[in-house]
């Protein structure tokens, strides 16, 4: 007589981050909280290993591992990146036509910006991405409604106190004018790069990330997206 196969094992933590709702360091959080439960049991045992077919619930709700997807999506103007808008407003989501899986955001970009927006059901991969301590650089390119000067460019490259807190960028540097700048930063603080240069007296025409990490919009037209190679996939989880 063929014998089963056995049961599939795994920490709970995994199991739950891999359903796309958090890390697993937050779902140890969740966990030391009374929130999860395994087979109608409460579960308060960090590291406790459960089967792939158990059913898991977190705050009442049934949780499963899904496919973890990793999608690009080149943002036009004038859609907003939530999930849902309360003015009936485009969104972000609006564009990813034809996936079935729930996937979030990994940071933002406002209504007016364009450019690099990553998405993903992997909790562990946003984490990584989104957390300041992790350094990942962004690139945007600038259109400015005149000339930066020379003074102005040493007060960014020295750093500018804005919302009380001193901000740098990383790089920053003209492009085909003195208009047209390229600047780079790892911090992820909403309108951050609007903010630089509304703090010194600009207004930003135009505003589009070019990169993210290591992820370009290389070949990615404005309003399609794509699904990552595995080669991408294994660069933002190793990316430093």
């Amino acid at each position: 007589m063929r014998e089963k196969p056995k049961s599939t094992e795994v920490r709970i933590n995994k199991f739950i981050s891999q359903s796309g709702i958090c890390s697993r360091r937050e779902a140890d959080k969740l966990i030391k909280k009374g929130v999860v439960n395994v087979n109608g049991e409460k579960c308060l045992t960090l590291g406790a290993k459960i089967k792939i077919e158990d059913k898991v619930e977190v705050n009442g709700k049934i949780v499963n591992p899904e496919r973890k997807v990793y999608i690009l999506l080149n943002k036009p103007k004038d859609f907003i990146t939530t999930r849902k808008d309360t003015h009936n407003r485009k969104t972000v989501f609006d564009l990813l036509k034809g996936i079935k899986e729930r996937v979030f955001y990994v940071g933002r970009l406002d209504r007016h910006t364009t450019g690099l927006l990553l998405f993903t059901n992997d909790g562990e991969v946003a984490k990584k991405l989104s957390h300041p301590s992790h350094k990942i650089k962004k690139i945007y390119s600038v259109l400015l409604d005149r000339n930066l000067d020379e003074i102005n460019l040493k007060k960014i490259k020295k750093g500018l106190i804005i919302d009380d807190e001193l901000i740098k960028v990383d790089k920053i540097n003209f492009l085909d004018s003195r208009k047209e700048i390229g600047i780079e930063i790892h911090m992820g603080k909403n309108r951050i790069v609007r903010k630089i240069f509304e703090s010194i007296g600009y207004k930003i025409k135009k505003l589009d990330r070019v990169a993210f990490g290591p992820l370009t919009k290389k070949d990615l037209p404005r309003g399609k997206w794509r699904k990552l190679s595995s080669v991408e996939i294994r660069n933002i989880k190793f990316f430093k």
